[in-house]
Protein backbone atom coordinates (compact mmCIF):
# COMPACT_ATOMS: atom_id res chain seq x y z
CA UNK A 1 0.00 0.00 0.00
CA UNK A 2 1.34 3.81 -0.50
CA UNK A 3 -0.40 5.72 1.91
CA UNK A 4 -0.28 9.85 1.33
CA UNK A 5 -1.06 11.99 4.30
CA UNK A 6 -1.37 15.88 4.16
CA UNK A 7 1.33 16.08 2.12
CA UNK A 8 3.00 19.57 1.00
CA UNK A 9 5.70 20.49 -1.61
CA UNK A 10 6.94 23.93 -2.05
CA UNK A 11 9.33 25.25 -5.01
CA UNK A 12 10.65 28.55 -3.50
CA UNK A 13 7.30 29.91 -2.25
CA UNK A 14 5.03 27.83 -4.40
CA UNK A 15 2.90 25.26 -3.10
CA UNK A 16 3.28 22.24 -6.20
CA UNK A 17 1.55 20.29 -3.77
CA UNK A 18 -1.25 21.67 -1.03
CA UNK A 19 -2.11 19.56 1.94
CA UNK A 20 -2.69 15.75 -0.62
CA UNK A 21 -4.51 12.85 1.23
CA UNK A 22 -4.29 9.50 -0.93
CA UNK A 23 -3.99 5.93 -0.34
CA UNK A 24 -3.54 3.38 -3.54
CA UNK A 25 -4.01 -0.21 -2.28
CA UNK A 26 -1.72 -2.93 -2.96
CA UNK A 27 -2.94 -4.59 -6.77
CA UNK A 28 -4.86 -1.41 -7.85
CA UNK A 29 -4.41 0.11 -10.40
CA UNK A 30 -4.85 4.43 -10.68
CA UNK A 31 -4.60 6.30 -12.87
CA UNK A 32 -3.09 10.05 -12.19
CA UNK A 33 -4.35 12.66 -14.58
CA UNK A 34 -4.27 16.31 -14.53
CA UNK A 35 -3.37 19.35 -16.66
CA UNK A 36 0.30 19.92 -17.19
CA UNK A 37 1.70 21.47 -13.89
CA UNK A 38 -0.95 20.24 -11.76
CA UNK A 39 1.39 18.61 -9.71
CA UNK A 40 1.16 14.95 -10.70
CA UNK A 41 5.15 14.26 -11.30
CA UNK A 42 5.69 16.03 -8.50
CA UNK A 43 3.75 13.74 -6.05
CA UNK A 44 4.72 10.25 -7.65
CA UNK A 45 8.30 10.87 -6.94
CA UNK A 46 7.79 11.13 -3.33
CA UNK A 47 6.84 7.62 -3.54
CA UNK A 48 10.32 6.13 -3.50
CA UNK A 49 12.11 9.32 -1.99
CA UNK A 50 12.87 11.10 -4.81
CA UNK A 51 11.78 14.07 -3.64
CA UNK A 52 10.77 14.84 0.43
CA UNK A 53 7.88 16.37 1.77
CA UNK A 54 8.25 19.68 3.11
CA UNK A 55 4.76 18.69 5.06
CA UNK A 56 3.18 15.54 5.79
CA UNK A 57 4.44 11.85 5.29
CA UNK A 58 4.46 8.84 2.66
CA UNK A 59 4.37 5.51 3.71
CA UNK A 60 5.12 2.54 1.21
CA UNK A 61 3.92 -0.84 2.70
CA UNK A 62 3.75 0.52 5.91
CA UNK A 63 7.15 2.06 6.16
CA UNK A 64 7.45 5.72 5.88
CA UNK A 65 9.98 6.25 3.22
CA UNK A 66 12.25 8.31 4.60
CA UNK A 67 12.97 6.03 7.02
CA UNK A 68 14.93 3.23 4.23
CA UNK A 69 14.98 4.64 0.94
CA UNK A 70 16.31 1.54 -0.40
CA UNK A 71 13.16 -0.48 0.60
CA UNK A 72 11.11 2.23 -1.17
CA UNK A 73 13.04 2.29 -4.25
CA UNK A 74 12.45 -1.76 -4.12
CA UNK A 75 8.96 -1.55 -3.57
CA UNK A 76 8.40 1.39 -5.96
CA UNK A 77 9.88 1.60 -9.10
CA UNK A 78 9.45 4.01 -11.73
CA UNK A 79 9.57 4.91 -15.26
CA UNK A 80 10.27 8.92 -15.64
CA UNK A 81 8.64 11.44 -18.02
CA UNK A 82 12.36 11.58 -19.45
CA UNK A 83 13.08 7.89 -20.09
CA UNK A 84 16.78 8.78 -21.03
CA UNK A 85 17.17 10.29 -17.97
CA UNK A 86 17.13 6.67 -15.93
CA UNK A 87 19.67 4.44 -18.60
CA UNK A 88 22.65 3.45 -16.77
CA UNK A 89 24.45 1.02 -19.04
CA UNK A 90 26.02 0.96 -22.56
CA UNK A 91 24.15 -1.70 -23.55
CA UNK A 92 20.06 -2.80 -23.98
CA UNK A 93 20.85 -5.91 -21.84
CA UNK A 94 23.23 -4.38 -19.42
CA UNK A 95 20.98 -1.50 -18.72
CA UNK A 96 17.98 -3.91 -17.58
CA UNK A 97 20.06 -6.23 -15.91
CA UNK A 98 21.33 -3.45 -13.64
CA UNK A 99 18.54 -2.95 -11.15
CA UNK A 100 18.20 -6.78 -10.54
CA UNK A 101 22.25 -6.78 -10.41
CA UNK A 102 21.66 -4.45 -7.49
CA UNK A 103 19.20 -6.34 -5.58
CA UNK A 104 21.70 -9.36 -5.57
CA UNK A 105 20.20 -11.97 -7.62
CA UNK A 106 21.66 -14.80 -8.83
CA UNK A 107 22.64 -14.79 -12.58
CA UNK A 108 19.71 -17.13 -14.27
CA UNK A 109 17.04 -14.92 -12.07
CA UNK A 110 18.47 -11.89 -13.51
CA UNK A 111 18.92 -13.59 -17.04
CA UNK A 112 14.97 -14.45 -16.88
CA UNK A 113 13.87 -11.15 -16.06
CA UNK A 114 15.62 -9.15 -18.51
CA UNK A 115 14.77 -11.97 -21.36
CA UNK A 116 10.79 -11.29 -20.13
CA UNK A 117 11.28 -7.43 -19.78
CA UNK A 118 12.38 -7.11 -22.87
CA UNK A 119 10.23 -9.09 -24.71
CA UNK A 120 6.96 -7.24 -22.99
CA UNK A 121 8.09 -3.99 -24.73
CA UNK A 122 8.99 -5.70 -28.10
CA UNK A 123 13.05 -5.34 -27.91
CA UNK A 124 13.66 -9.54 -27.16
CA UNK A 125 16.90 -9.97 -28.84
CA UNK A 126 18.57 -6.92 -28.74
CA UNK A 127 19.85 -7.33 -25.80
CA UNK A 128 24.15 -6.45 -27.27
CA UNK A 129 22.69 -3.03 -28.82
CA UNK A 130 23.95 -0.38 -27.72
CA UNK A 131 21.31 2.29 -25.67
CA UNK A 132 23.16 5.36 -27.97
CA UNK A 133 22.27 4.11 -31.28
CA UNK A 134 18.09 3.75 -30.30
CA UNK A 135 15.44 5.62 -31.30
CA UNK A 136 13.05 8.11 -28.95
CA UNK A 137 10.29 5.34 -28.57
CA UNK A 138 12.87 2.57 -27.84
CA UNK A 139 14.44 4.34 -25.18
CA UNK A 140 11.27 4.96 -23.81
CA UNK A 141 10.68 1.04 -24.45
CA UNK A 142 14.11 0.35 -22.78
CA UNK A 143 13.04 2.16 -19.16
CA UNK A 144 9.52 0.18 -19.01
CA UNK A 145 11.77 -2.77 -19.50
CA UNK A 146 13.95 -1.66 -17.14
CA UNK A 147 11.33 -1.01 -14.56
CA UNK A 148 9.60 -4.38 -15.42
CA UNK A 149 12.63 -6.00 -14.32
CA UNK A 150 12.95 -4.85 -10.64
CA UNK A 151 9.26 -7.06 -10.33
CA UNK A 152 8.45 -4.04 -7.97
CA UNK A 153 5.09 -4.53 -5.64
CA UNK A 154 3.94 -0.70 -7.28
CA UNK A 155 4.99 0.67 -10.56
CA UNK A 156 4.95 4.36 -11.59
CA UNK A 157 4.49 5.26 -15.24
CA UNK A 158 5.15 8.61 -16.07
CA UNK A 159 3.48 9.37 -19.67
CA UNK A 160 4.70 6.25 -20.53
CA UNK A 161 3.29 5.95 -24.33
CA UNK A 162 4.36 9.33 -25.61
CA UNK A 163 5.80 8.24 -29.04
CA UNK A 164 5.21 4.46 -29.01
CA UNK A 165 4.01 2.71 -32.02
CA UNK A 166 0.37 0.61 -32.10
CA UNK A 167 2.36 -2.20 -31.58
CA UNK A 168 4.76 -1.70 -28.94
CA UNK A 169 1.77 1.01 -27.37
CA UNK A 170 -0.26 -2.51 -26.95
CA UNK A 171 2.38 -5.03 -25.87
CA UNK A 172 3.59 -2.55 -23.14
CA UNK A 173 -0.18 -2.36 -22.78
CA UNK A 174 -0.67 -6.41 -22.38
CA UNK A 175 2.44 -6.43 -19.91
CA UNK A 176 0.46 -4.08 -17.61
CA UNK A 177 -2.89 -6.30 -17.63
CA UNK A 178 -0.65 -9.19 -16.60
CA UNK A 179 1.30 -7.21 -14.23
CA UNK A 180 -2.42 -5.86 -12.22
CA UNK A 181 -3.75 -9.87 -12.62
CA UNK A 182 -0.38 -10.89 -10.57
CA UNK A 183 -1.21 -8.18 -8.19
CA UNK A 184 1.11 -5.17 -8.66
CA UNK A 185 0.00 -1.34 -8.09
CA UNK A 186 -0.13 0.53 -10.86
CA UNK A 187 -0.18 4.25 -11.34
CA UNK A 188 0.13 5.10 -14.27
CA UNK A 189 0.49 9.40 -14.51
CA UNK A 190 -1.36 10.45 -17.90
CA UNK A 191 -3.56 13.71 -19.12
CA UNK A 192 -4.80 11.23 -21.37
CA UNK A 193 -6.90 8.44 -20.35
CA UNK A 194 -7.76 6.40 -23.68
CA UNK A 195 -5.10 4.73 -23.26
CA UNK A 196 -5.50 3.37 -20.20
CA UNK A 197 -9.03 3.40 -19.18
CA UNK A 198 -9.25 -0.47 -20.00
CA UNK A 199 -7.15 -1.20 -17.26
CA UNK A 200 -7.79 1.86 -14.68
CA UNK A 201 -9.92 0.80 -10.96
CA UNK A 202 -9.84 4.72 -9.84
CA UNK A 203 -8.98 7.88 -11.84
CA UNK A 204 -7.24 10.82 -9.57
CA UNK A 205 -7.19 14.04 -10.87
CA UNK A 206 -5.14 17.00 -9.76
CA UNK A 207 -5.18 20.19 -10.35
CA UNK A 208 -3.27 22.93 -8.43
CA UNK A 209 -1.52 20.32 -6.32
CA UNK A 210 -4.79 19.07 -5.02
CA UNK A 211 -6.79 16.17 -5.82
CA UNK A 212 -9.96 17.69 -7.00
CA UNK A 213 -11.22 14.03 -8.47
CA UNK A 214 -11.36 10.54 -7.42
CA UNK A 215 -13.56 7.64 -8.22
CA UNK A 216 -14.31 4.92 -10.64
CA UNK A 217 -13.74 6.04 -14.19
CA UNK A 218 -17.34 5.96 -15.52
CA UNK A 219 -18.16 8.15 -12.02
CA UNK A 220 -15.93 11.05 -13.24
CA UNK A 221 -15.71 10.64 -17.19
CA UNK A 222 -18.20 13.68 -16.97
CA UNK A 223 -15.81 16.21 -14.54
CA UNK A 224 -12.66 15.24 -16.95
CA UNK A 225 -13.26 18.15 -20.25
CA UNK A 226 -13.31 20.91 -16.55
CA UNK A 227 -9.55 19.80 -15.54
CA UNK A 228 -7.73 19.27 -19.28
CA UNK A 229 -7.79 15.90 -19.01
CA UNK A 230 -8.69 14.07 -22.42
CA UNK A 231 -11.86 11.44 -21.39
CA UNK A 232 -10.94 7.83 -23.11
CA UNK A 233 -14.02 9.03 -25.30
CA UNK A 234 -12.76 11.96 -26.49
CA UNK A 235 -11.71 12.58 -30.44
CA UNK A 236 -8.22 12.47 -31.70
Amino acid sequence: MIQVESLVHRYGETAALDGIDLTIEDGECVALAGANGSGKTTLVRHFNGLLEPDEGSVTVNDRDVSENLVAARTAVSMVFQHPEDQLVAATVGADVAFGPENLGLDRDEIDRRVEESLTAVNLAGRESDRVDTLSGGEVERLAIAGALAMDPDHLVLDEPFTGLDEPARQSVLNRLGELREDGTSLIIVTHDLRDVISLADRVVVLSNGRVVLDGEPADVNDELAHFDVRAPDSPC
